[in-house]
């Protein structure tokens, strides 16, 4: 590309013009791509509509007498309710067990792609239990790049937090306070009221997500179709999101499960979408994060206000790790050079 209304890869690759957040959503759906044939063991990601399958659960509901056909989301909602607190406290184990144990493969994956991919001021925000997320955080460090924040909506059983000193950090790990261990944050289950103030770890991350959803250029939802039984997450993103006819610029981005109907989704965000907006992907290839890796919110600053034509510079989703961060050397010294003028 060389014209003046044109942008190439290289160009975008040394602006650094976005310093508002790209918010990025992940449900169950997300992890289910990120391993789409299993874990590392071959240990499947369930989604809610195979989830007492997958989980383990099936067989205790058939001695319950409880149909394991239901939506898992249903059959807690329902115990719960009843107050049954010996059933809830044995699905609890049985789910902290099952997700403990999840590893990521040993070669690079979505997570992988998608934590290098986004910057310091960028936030990923999971409802997921899984410890994929963090997982691939934690291998990704050694790439020598800032990475995005990460907050967990309904918990996580790789994080962990100090109430004493109001920290969180890696399960297991010293508070860098006291220097006790992070003991295990709580898992929020799919009940119809979940209070999301009523614990400090789940608060703060609400707090976090609430901070960049206000300033956000872009949101993007991948493998979260918002369930009825969330009500409440969806109404205090709203709440931060504001109204709709004051975000005539920002655009939203939505990756689902191929077939996955997209007039359910427009739905379901309609309160997110600003008219023409929004995009649907069913790939996360094809999304704005894996073309523009790094660099989201220049490549919105040239396609929608300065009105011109981009390059894409996808991600080499077969490079193994070693030729993967050579790949996002590129962006270094760009963002060295702005972090020295900081």
């Amino acid at each position: 590309m060389n014209s003046e209304h044109e942008v190439s890869s290289e160009q975008e690759i040394s602006q650094i013009h976005m310093q508002r957040p790209h918010v990025v959503i992940l449900g169950a759906g997300a992890s289910r791509a990120t391993c789409p044939n299993g874990d590392k063991k071959g240990n499947r990601l369930p989604l809610m509509s195979d989830f007492t399958e997958i989980v383990g659960l099936k067989s205790l509901l058939h001695q319950w007498g409880i149909n394991p056909r239901q939506n898992f989301e249903e059959i807690f909602s329902d115990l719960y309710e009843r107050s049954d607190i010996q059933k809830t406290k044995k699905i609890q184990s049985l789910i902290q067990d099952y997700f403990s144990q999840l590893q990521l493969p040993d070669s690079p994956t979505i997570y992988d792609h998608l934590v290098l991919s986004l910057r310091e001021k960028d936030l990923i925000a999971a409802f997921n239990w899984d410890p994929l997320l963090m997982q691939a955080y934690l291998r990704n460090s050694r790439a020598g790049l800032s990475l995005p924040k990460l907050v967990f909506l309904h918990g996580n059983v790789s994080v962990g937090c100090c109430e004493m000193d109001k920290t969180a950090g890696l399960l297991g790990v010293p508070c860098k306070k006291c220097k006790q261990p992070y003991k295990t944050v709580p898992l929020l289950y799919p009940i119809k009221k979940k209070n999301y103030a009523a614990n400090l770890f789940i608060a703060e991350q609400w707090r976090l997500l609430k901070r960049s959803f206000k300033d956000a250029f872009m949101i993007t939802i991948f493998g979260y179709s918002g369930p009825k039984a969330d009500q409440e997450a969806i109404a205090a993103m709203k709440d931060a999101w504001g109204i709709n006819g004051q975000r005539s610029m920002e655009q939203t981005a939505f990756i689902i499960r191929p077939g996955q109907n997209e007039d359910e989704i427009h739905q379901a965000w309609d309160a997110f979408i600003h008219s023409h907006h929004y995009e649907i992907h069913e790939d996360f290839y094809d999304s704005w994060i894996a073309k523009h890796p790094r660099r989201t919110g220049e490549a919105y600053i040239n396609q929608y206000l300065a009105a011109q034509f981009i390059e894409d510079n996808l991600i080499p989703k077969e490079n193994d790790f070693q030729n993967l961060w050579n790949w996002f050397e590129q962006f270094k010294s760009a963002e060295t050079r702005m972090s020295a003028q900081a």
